[in-house]
């Protein structure tokens, strides 16, 4: 029997991983925004001097990998695995970094829910006495994700208010089996949810029925209630996302309006910069998390975090076949203080 399930979609680890560091790199774009104090590097060079948009957006996620790495104190040769992903086709940008890198390497695909996905993989390797470190990342880039997804940049298409805007950055986080925390305590692995929606530019609209789900599902399973973390926060639904999120919630009898926000929302200042919606793309979530949540975290400011990371499984090829857009959400449980844990 798997005695560290808590319900069908919640296990509880048994002796919690900490972050012991995580760094945080993103564009200038990011660094324009409010959380730019946050970011261990604001590069001022969309290309990172590289060659490519998918060039620069595989530097991005190898800086934070090394950057966390740096902060950690221990060496690269100390790392167990890798754990990485991104949105690009066969996620190039992470299996291209770890070409450079030479750490074991697992490579994921969630979409924007890869930085809960390799959290929560890592976690469990840990915990299961699979590795001591393991570094989990993720990264999106503007031009690329734009490209590939949408329409080429030269064309100049006009973005609709509900639009999002695909953060360029990169977030790492370096996972040990032995440290001060934060520890991740808690993993709810969610299930693809699809509500028919088709325009690839309304993300938030698409995502936010997983997130409700595997929100749903983690209060169900641990029968914690919203009150009991200090903050819950989704990876990048933006503000139109986050609404539905909200109204959802409300009509399950769960009511986040006291402590619930979004990565979407907190990276862009949207009227200066003009992000309509707000931000998305792997590197949202990974962003904050990494930056501006893990800070929080250090220095008390909250104490129990739930990390809820949300991504859309869409391809070019299934949009242009007319499909709808399947989405899934991952949440992982973060606490500073092991003897509070429930």
């Amino acid at each position: 029997m798997a005695q560290k399930r808590l319900g069908k979609q919640t296990i509880k680890l048994i002796n919690p991983p900490s972050m012991i560091a995580t760094a945080a790199v993103v564009g200038p774009k990011e660094g324009e925004g409010p959380l730019s104090k946050y970011f261990d590097m604001i590069q001022k060079d969309d290309y990172f001097g590289q060659e490519s948009w998918e060039k620069a957006e595989s530097k991005f996620l190898e800086e934070a990998v090394k950057r966390a790495i740096n902060k950690s104190g221990i060496n690269t040769t100390s790392i167990d695995y890798m754990l990485a992903g991104d949105l690009l086709n066969q996620i190039i940008s992470s299996s291209f970094a770890a070409r450079t890198l030479q750490i074991p390497f697992l490579g994921l695909y969630g979409a924007c829910s890869t930085m809960a996905e390799s959290l929560s993989i890592g976690s469990m390797i840990i915990d299961g006495g699979y590795a001591d470190h393991v570094i989990c990342a993720t990264s999106s880039h503007f031009s690329s994700a734009e490209r590939q997804y949408r329409f080429p940049l030269e064309q100049g298409v006009q973005r609709p208010p509900f639009a999002q805007w695909t953060v360029t950055g990169s977030g790492a986080t370096i996972l040990a089996a032995k440290g001060n925390g934060p520890y991740i305590t808690c993993i709810t692995t969610g299930k693809v949810i699809d509500f028919g929606i088709k325009d690839a530019n309304n993300m938030g609209a698409a995502m936010a029925p997983a997130a409700v789900d595997t929100l749903v599902a983690h209060f169900k399973d641990t029968g914690r209630t919203p009150k009991y973390y200090d903050l819950i926060v989704t990876g990048d639904l933006a503000t139109v996302g986050r609404n539905i999120t909200l109204e959802l919630m409300q009509k399950e009898g769960l009511n986040l309006k006291y402590n619930y926000n979004d990565c979407g929302c907190m990276i862009y200042d949207n009227e200066k910069q003009d992000t309509h919606s707000g931000g998305s793309g792997c590197g949202c979530s990974a962003s904050v998390l990494n930056g501006y949540l893990y800070d929080m975290l250090l220095h008390g400011e909250i104490k129990k975090l739930l990390f809820v990371a949300t991504g859309a499984l869409l391809s070019p090829i299934s949009s242009w076949q007319g499909e709808s857009i399947p989405c899934i959400a991952h949440a992982v449980a973060i606490e500073t203080i092991l003897s509070e844990v429930k």
